[in-house]
């Protein structure tokens, strides 16, 4: 058990690296009026938090940086003060009432995303038909190349292309403008997608380069996974709230296992409350860079599914729990209403 005092410096730490993603100095957290120590006594308990392994620092002159056990501890400590409700966040609203499930949960997963910037994923109903909805040309390393497709239901199918020179990252940026331009919105089968591929006004260079590209949209239909509706992994992409490629390149191998992301999510149907999972906590290797905050929603005594929020370590959990929370209970409200006469 900490004392009231090392809570107070601990939650310090956390929203200042939080809110900087810098590591925090002790000349920051003594400066703070709230503290009521000298500057000696914060760094005395620094050095304490430090050592039960709530804190760490990259290098001798940096300041601290809270552990996964660090954040976990504030994270707890929110969940049973009940502070996450009065947590300030952008209010989440979504008009379920009389909407058909599939709609809900698309409507779900894009608000949730927008709202917090994270990956948004929610259980759901199957869809009968998918098309494509982002497409990312990047380059793993300088010859390697990798073509990732999310599609309108939130599946992501990933490809590498390894060529024999470095690719040119003018080349990269126009492919991606190209093929999201010829390709969004069309349907995932794999003929259309091909006759689209193509134009023959391109360039030799730009033409094979798309040759090279194009086994990845050979069996998108197979692929598409008709239990979990996704949203945001576009969006990760473009805010950069991800910024590491390999660690973005674990996320998008997890989503192409679904059966996979699904065990992890089934997970938070078995608690009462909020699952939150911080970094080393999540058993899976590619989960261990992440954190989930989840909650199932369903009828009395019975859960049908979760919602959940994945991202970076360092997210908002104030803000994350609560709009989890939200979303479970218009979620819980929508199926108790469609099922009333069931």
């Amino acid at each position: 058990m900490l004392t009231a005092r090392q809570e107070q410096i601990l939650s310090k730490v956390v929203d200042d690296y939080l809110r900087s993603g810098a590591p925090v100095p002790s000349r920051t957290i003594a400066a703070d009026p709230a503290l009521e120590c000298s500057p000696s006594t914060v760094r005395n308990e620094l050095a304490v938090l430090e050592e039960m392994g709530l804190l760490t620092h990259p290098h001798v002159s940096a300041g601290r940086v809270p552990t996964d056990a660090g954040q976990r501890y504030v994270v707890d400590r929110m969940l049973s003060s009940g502070g996450i409700v009065h947590a300030p966040r952008r209010r989440l609203e979504l008009s379920l009432i009389r909407r058909e499930v599939d709609q809900v949960m698309r409507a779900t997963t894009e608000t949730l995303s927008q709202v917090t910037n994270l990956l948004a994923v929610v259980s759901a109903p199957s869809i009968k038909a998918a098309t494509v909805r982002h497409v990312e040309v990047l380059a793993l390393q300088p010859q390697v190349v990798m073509v990732v497709i999310i599609t309108s239901t939130g599946g992501v199918s990933k490809m590498l292309a390894t060529f024999d020179h470095s690719v040119d990252q003018g080349l990269l940026t126009w492919a991606g403008e190209y093929l999201n331009d010829r390709l969004v919105g069309r349907e995932l089968g794999a003929r259309m997608l091909q006759q689209r591929l193509f134009d023959p006004s391109l360039s030799p260079v730009e033409l094979a380069f798309l040759s090279r590209l194009s086994p990845a949209f050979g069996g998108l239909a197979q692929d598409a996974d008709e239990e979990l509706y996704v949203d945001g992994t576009a969006r990760l992409f473009e805010t950069a709230r991800i910024d590491d490629v390999a660690e973005m390149n674990e996320l998008i191998e997890l989503l192409e296992r679904r059966v996979t992301l699904l065990q992890i999510l089934r997970s938070a149907l078995g608690e009462d409350g909020v699952y939150v999972r911080i970094g080393s906590e999540n058993e899976l290797p590619a989960m261990q860079s992440l954190a989930v905050v989840a909650s199932g929603y369903g009828i009395a005594q019975r859960k049908l599914g979760t919602v959940s929020l994945i991202g970076p370590v360092r997210m908002d959990y104030a803000a994350a729990i609560a709009t989890v929370r939200d979303a479970a209970q218009e979620l819980s409200a929508f199926v108790q209403d469609a099922y009333a006469d069931n």
